[in-house]
């Protein structure tokens, strides 16, 4: 009786095991690597950024500005001159020690109400599921934290902790993208997208707060840009306006009656 629970017990295992390949192989994936921003040419994306610091910000700051050149690190697989490649730069100090930040926001320009141009925050939407986030970071040795602000497709934002900033120099900083944060949703038509809030620099509050600045390389991303398609793919986010359906109605009138 022992014997034969034995072989059932092994019979069940060995089908599990040959089974779970089979499960883990059900869905396809399509890993890859891609730039958000390498800041070499700041006019020909859909973006700018600006900075913004919290309450102890000193007048005048943060300053934003471009630079020409690269990590050594990088310089390696570049073939032209320094003068195509650019670092963004940020410098800021606090009239204050505390638990203090800034802000580097992606703007966008669009037409308000009265038709006028306006300059908005820009949430910079990412391809496919992310896994992780990285970029090169300039440091000076302060205890500064750099924090990613995402959203997930829910509207939640999420602080991903990048590092410290207390390495001199160029140094690559990466952050992985937990399963637990939502990037797409089960619903069709509902935003399958996580977007890219801001990057945050925040001090340790014991950590001097005088004339700090902190240069930024090649924002990039691994992700899984697999999507299953399906019959009636192209039906997503169909426009139900009035103005549409009054127009498909006429159509359709229009087709009944030979007019």
């Amino acid at each position: 009786m022992r014997q034969g629970a034995f072989v059932i017990a092994g019979f069940a295992l060995l089908m599990g095991i040959v089974a779970f390949p089979a499960f883990a192989q059900s869905r396809s994936v399509n890993y890859e690597t891609y730039i958000v921003d390498n800041f070499d040419n700041p006019d020909e994306v859909d973006w700018t950024w600006t900075a913004v610091g919290s309450k102890f910000i000193t007048e005048g700051y943060p300053v934003l500005k471009y630079f020409d050149g690269m990590p050594n690190a990088m310089r390696v697989m570049q073939t032209g001159p320094d003068s195509e490649y650019k670092i963004m730069g940020v410098e800021f100090k606090f009239n204050r020690q505390g638990d203090n930040w800034v802000d580097i926001i992606p703007m966008t320009t669009q037409e308000n109400e009265d038709g006028e141009e306006e300059t908005v925050p820009y949430e910079i939407p990412f391809r496919g599921i992310v896994s992780r986030i990285d970029m090169w970071v300039w440091g000076a040795g302060y205890l500064y934290q750099l924090e990613i602000l995402v959203r997930d497709c829910f509207g939640r934002v999420h602080a991903l902790p990048m590092g410290w900033l207390n390495h001199e120099g160029w140094k690559n900083l990466s952050v992985n993208v937990s399963t637990g944060i939502p990037q797409t949703s089960r619903y069709i038509g509902d935003n399958q997208n996580m977007t890219l809030v801001a990057l945050r620099l925040r001090t340790k509050p014991t950590e001097r707060v005088d004339n700090f600045y902190v240069f930024f390389d090649q924002l990039k991303v691994l992700t899984d840009t697999y999507r299953p398609s399906y019959d009636g793919f192209e039906l997503i986010n169909a426009d139900f306006t009035e103005e549409e359906s009054s127009q498909t109605n006429e159509s359709a009138v229009q087709e009944d009656t030979g007019r």
